[in-house]
């Protein structure tokens, strides 16, 4: 019964801390900041994240064996501007894991390598209003040959992703609201075992990863020094399986829901710009084979200019 707990929070926290989307509160592909031409920008953040229920299937419970599940991280983030409208950013984090109860121990190490190209080809103004588009692409790969199958301790999924997201932004004066949406097409991954069941025997080591789309709205103040918006996110699995009191054993392609409320906070420095400190926070409000996790991050960013500004 105990192995069967184990593995049935096996994925949670993989969901948990991997599978939602990070709630970095800087210039990321989820949020419509621009860098200027020639701007780069890096900094390092740290995230955690934790929970002690989550949703079997849709049914919500605790598993007291393994107390509270929590991941941590810190993620170093370069972002360049090549144009005022066409950016690149990447992102390494280093992760680890802990459950504060039972025998298994944590693992942590470099997960994936994200890089991510943000462009904004078309800003309208009408009036005080202003109405912008800006698309995303994105690929990430795991940077090093970490464990995916010591769940529920393992610190990736271990799939190579293409994401491509398309965000409409509205901004009024200081008031800006934000909707995004994306589509994750996923690698299939290769498990430490011959063969695996999951509704059916499959006499194979290779795991066919279902897609997955996400969805944001964010809105709040945005002005010269400070940002601060609230978050209504979403993220759904498109295929996979259900966690049932049967399973022996769980793997990656579960079918993962979640939906989360948050914030995020971005503060420049009026003295010193070249610096900004940001914070934020999420909650999950729902969600299927997930942990209802909670988490924050906190981080700092330095920005200055490759080469001299010209005057436009």
């Amino acid at each position: 019964m105990k192995k069967l707990i184990r593995n049935i929070a096996a994925v949670i926290i993989m969901v948990s801390g991997l599978a939602s989307p990070r709630f970095v509160s800087a210039q990321t592909d989820v949020d419509a900041i621009m860098m200027n031409k020639k701007q780069f920008c890096e900094g390092l953040t740290y995230d955690y994240s934790s929970w002690d229920h989550y949703w079997e299937g849709t049914f919500k419970r605790v598993n007291q064996n393994l107390g509270t599940v929590s991941m941590q991280g810190i993620m170093y983030m370069p972002n360049y501007g090549i144009t005022n409208k066409l950016n690149i950013m990447a992102s390494v984090p280093y992760m680890w894991t802990k459950a504060t109860e039972g025998t298994l121990h944590g693992l942590r190490g470099i997960q994936d390598l994200s890089v991510t190209v943000k462009w904004k080809p078309i800003t309208v103004s009408l009036g005080k209003n202003q109405f912008s588009l800006i698309t995303i692409g994105g690929f990430s790969t795991p940077l090093s040959n970490y464990v995916i199958d010591f769940l529920p301790l393992s610190i990736g999924l271990g799939s190579t992703n293409l994401t491509a997201r398309g965000m409409i932004d509205y901004r009024h004066g200081r008031f800006t609201a934000t909707g995004s949406a994306a589509y994750v097409w996923r690698s299939n991954v290769k498990i430490d075992q011959s063969s695996y069941f999951d509704t059916e025997m499959h006499l194979t080591n290779e795991i066919k990863m279902p897609n997955a789309s996400f969805y944001q709205l964010r809105t709040g103040y945005r002005g010269r020094y400070l940002i601060a918006e609230a978050l209504l996110t979403n993220m759904t699995t498109l295929g996979g399986y259900d966690i049932t009191k049967n399973n022996s054993q769980l793997y990656p392609h579960l079918r993962m829901n979640a939906t989360s409320v948050g914030a995020s906070i971005k503060y420049t420095l009026k003295n010193y710009t070249k610096l900004s400190l940001i914070a934020g926070g999420s909650y999950t409000i729902s969600g299927r084979n997930v942990g209802q996790s909670k988490g924050f991050d906190v981080g700092a960013f330095y920005v200055f200019y490759i080469a001299k500004r010209t005057k436009s």
